[in-house]
């Protein structure tokens, strides 16, 4: 097949289709962040890197298969601006323009929750309806994620009942570990929206510096993994483990987007982290693309639900 794959970052969509088994002959990239594009290449040597999403014709690419990507969630999500398509997340019109220019056999557009009337836009644009597939059922993260295609077909994966423990390192470097004053400031900043896993007693704890902790049981199952995993924010969680609090590594990330070990090694720890909060579960897009083994025609008009 050859595939466009917009809106890149670290090729999340080209190790979903190995995992599917599907054959790959050509694999156009469109993406502008040169650390995202470092890991693409080191990964996938013969990517065809394509640069900015708005300068790509039918001329540079032909023919072309399978379109797909997660054009820009910024201002669609709840953690964002809320400009909805006046903001970065206005993108996604890039994903339409080539989708009626090129006219693939199939598409596959991934992006965030949003407000019912964007989510409707895309659904008019695209011609088809949304499913909504969370991480959680192939992976130990919660991750609740839309998706517009034309594949046919597409059901709910089977849960892999995988908890966060099931990824975890059991030995990690110090330098994951924090000290007085980074628990101190994730406190000040983020109060209780910080996340903390408890894996001594198995419950999940929101941290009130320094002691007032309140508990309650949970299926321990991380929260979704965002860009600022390295630098801190009020939805990255800080795992306890024999009295200490650490945070994920970056493996363990990686593990979480159920991509190879190490698959982003060769860039800084920040830009590893922004790279995968990202980039896509990879085991929820090879679920989607193994569709595309069955015999079947196109169809933009058919409802995805």
């Amino acid at each position: 097949m050859k595939i466009l794959s917009l809106f890149d970052g670290i090729s999340c969509g080209r190790v979903a289709l190995e995992r599917a088994g599907i054959k790959v002959d050509k694999y156009y990239a469109s993406e502008i962040d040169k650390r995202p594009i470092e890991i693409s290449i080191k990964n996938y040597p013969d990517i065809i890197q394509l640069g900015d999403v708005t300068k790509i014709t039918k001329e540079m690419v032909g023919e072309i298969d399978l379109i797909m990507g997660g054009s820009p969630c910024q201002s669609f999500s709840n953690a964002g601006n809320r400009k909805g398509f006046d903001g970065k997340s206005g993108l996604f019109w890039e994903f339409v323009r080539l989708v009626n220019e090129l006219k693939p056999k199939y598409f596959l557009l991934e992006n965030v929750k949003m407000k019912q009337e964007w989510q409707d836009v895309i659904s008019d644009a695209l011609g088809v309806k949304p499913i909504e597939i969370n991480s959680s059922l192939v992976s130990g993260q919660n991750r609740k994620r839309l998706f517009w295609t034309n594949i046919p077909n597409i059901k709910q994966p089977e849960d892999k009942g995988i908890l966060l423990t099931d990824i975890l390192e059991q030995e990690v470097d110090e330098k994951y570990y924090l000290n007085e004053s980074q628990i101190k400031t994730i406190n000040r900043n983020f109060g209780s929206k910080g996340k903390t896993i408890n894996l001594d007693d198995g419950l999940i704890e929101k941290i009130t510096y320094p002691s007032r902790i309140n508990k309650k049981p949970l299926n321990i199952k991380s929260p979704t993994l965002v860009a600022a995993m390295g630098m801190g924010g009020g939805n990255v969680p800080v795992i306890i483990k024999n009295g200490r609090i650490r945070k994920f590594t970056e493996v363990e990330c990686e593990r979480l987007q159920t991509l190879p070990d190490n698959y982003t090694s060769g860039i800084s720890s920040t830009q590893r982290y922004k790279a995968i909060g990202n980039g896509w579960t990879v085991d929820v897009i090879a679920h989607i693309l193994k569709n595309l083994n069955l015999p079947h025609s196109a169809n933009h008009n058919q409802s995805a639900s």
